[in-house]
């Protein structure tokens, strides 16, 4: 019984300090350009088009999206539509909120407690728990997402889908203003 406890112990202190080392650090990105304005880039109409990963890395899903994008007294919403290669039609909106020069608060109505969010040169994170339907029954997974603006138009976008710490899946998508 000791040695299983002891083998277990090791395995997740192995897990969790291979997890904290692979985490990027935002303030890397701190002198990159353009810089990354949230008011500013999330800003009237924008479209997206993107890919969803299984665990495999394989794309299981395309979609499109286009973005209605606004701030008011410093309050942001993201109203976004999505439409995927099989015809489902999914609707997100978020309010982003600041906390300070540099970080902000997200919510959305399948986004579980509020996410987190940071901004640092070109580059966005945000971690938020998103509740989705698998198998008829509802499942949360742990988002950490990335973007990074690649020019005045385009954001790259960067999502790792995780359960219980493990990669169940990911999204690439591209952001461009309309």
């Amino acid at each position: 019984m000791l040695k299983r406890t002891s083998l277990i112990i090791l395995i997740t202190s192995v897990m969790m300090l291979l997890s904290s080392c692979a985490r990027h650090n935002i303030d890397r990105y701190q002198g990159n350009l353009p810089p990354f304005n949230p008011e500013e880039f999330f800003q009237g109409e924008l479209i997206a088009s993107g890919v969803l990963k299984n665990r495999s890395g394989e794309v299981t899903r395309y979609f499109t999206a286009t973005i209605e994008a606004s701030w008011q007294e410093g309050i942001g919403t993201l109203a976004e539509r999505f439409e995927f290669d099989d015809g489902e039609i999914q609707y997100r909106t978020w309010t982003l909120t600041p906390t300070s020069e540099y970080q902000f608060e997200a919510t959305a109505g399948d986004v579980i407690g509020t996410g987190s969010g940071e901004v640092s040169g070109n580059a966005l994170h945000l971690n938020y728990v998103l509740e989705i339907t698998y198998n008829r029954k509802p499942l949360q997974l742990n988002v950490d997402d990335w973007m990074w603006r690649v020019s005045q138009d385009t954001v790259i976008n960067q999502s790792t889908l995780t359960k219980w710490g493990f990669v169940v899946g990911s999204i690439q998508l591209a952001i461009q203003k309309k």
